[in-house]
């Protein structure tokens, strides 16, 4: 769950940032399973409900939104987490579709992108989340854009779970089951998206910048570092493999590794990887900016 505090100029499309932050609730836990959300995923995410309303009064913000994606839309009992956000926060949680979700994270991953540094058109912006991806193709305005239900958290718990533990690591046939699932969505995402049109890769989210943290060998996460940064597939690849062949031990040692993604970082990173292969992608752009500073346009 995370929260952007800004000051928006709607006419000249600037954004200043004034507080931004990310807790890891995972209230998507066992959703795929259940069909509900799970007690002790709501207590964590009313917990930053209420950090995150502190920090909304201290800086004065005029205007709140509050938009709720994959995990609330699939869960029976949404309207237990609709009142517990309207107590803390005053506003209602907005259930956006796919289509919706998608099209903010375009507005916010491109439009600082010029194409003189390099960022030729079409886009092709991939937010992997932790139920769904969503898929967005555009340039100035967003061409098609999909949701599909493959995202970090349920690929984990749908292949890489074993009498309720994550497998340390995952066995050559989780991974195999787990790719072809993911290949299968994208399979689904080509029928609305031309994938393949596209001339610049932007990665948004959680996966994408901790990948791309690994790759840098960053000391600790670095948001001014990730933004923009730039990794090959090869190097994707490379980190991909060694996500998916090494224990929670071992991952929990990166230092850039937030410890809530530990477990579910390897599909991930594998879900990114099966994009740029599809696609044809040599290179991936890393976006700091993300469905949070769409929204944020939305409301200005």
């Amino acid at each position: 769950m995370r929260l952007l505090v800004a000051d928006v100029n709607a006419e000249t499309g600037e954004l200043r940032e004034l507080d931004r932050r990310m807790t890891i609730v995972r209230l998507g836990q066992g959703v795929d399973r259940t069909g509900r959300l799970a007690p002790e995923a709501l207590e964590r995410t009313f917990a930053a409900c209420r950090e995150y309303a502190g920090v909304i009064r201290e800086l004065g913000a005029e205007k709140v939104r509050f938009v709720a994606t994959s995990a609330s839309r699939d869960a029976e009992n949404r309207d237990e987490f609709t009142r517990g956000v309207v107590d803390i926060l005053g506003v209602e949680p907005e259930v956006v579709s796919g289509d919706q979700e998608a099209g903010f994270s375009f507005t916010g991953a491109t439009k600082e992108l010029t194409g003189g540094d390099g960022f030729a058109t079409p886009y092709l912006v991939v937010d992997i989340g932790g139920g769904s991806t969503e898929f967005v193709v555009g340039d100035d305005r967003v061409r098609a854009a999909r949701s599909v239900d493959v995202g970090c958290v349920r690929m984990t718990e749908r292949h890489l779970v074993e009498d309720g533990k994550v497998t340390d690591p995952p066995t050559a046939e989780q991974v195999a089951a787990m790719r072809a699932d993911i290949e299968a969505a994208l399979d689904l995402a080509e029928k609305t998206v031309p994938l393949r049109d596209a001339r610049t890769l932007v990665g948004l989210a959680g996966s994408v910048t901790t990948v791309s943290a690994i790759d840098q060998e960053l000391p600790e996460y670095d948001s001014a570092r990730i933004h923009h940064s730039r990794m090959t597939r090869g190097r994707v690849r490379q980190i991909t493999e060694w996500l998916l062949s090494s224990t929670h031990a071992e991952r929990a040692e990166v230092p850039s590794m937030h410890p809530g993604r530990v477990d579910v970082i390897g599909a991930g990173a594998l879900v990114l990887l099966a994009v740029m292969e599809r696609v044809g992608a040599e290179e991936v752009v890393v976006s700091e900016h993300d469905i949070l500073d769409g929204i944020a346009f939305s409301l200005a």
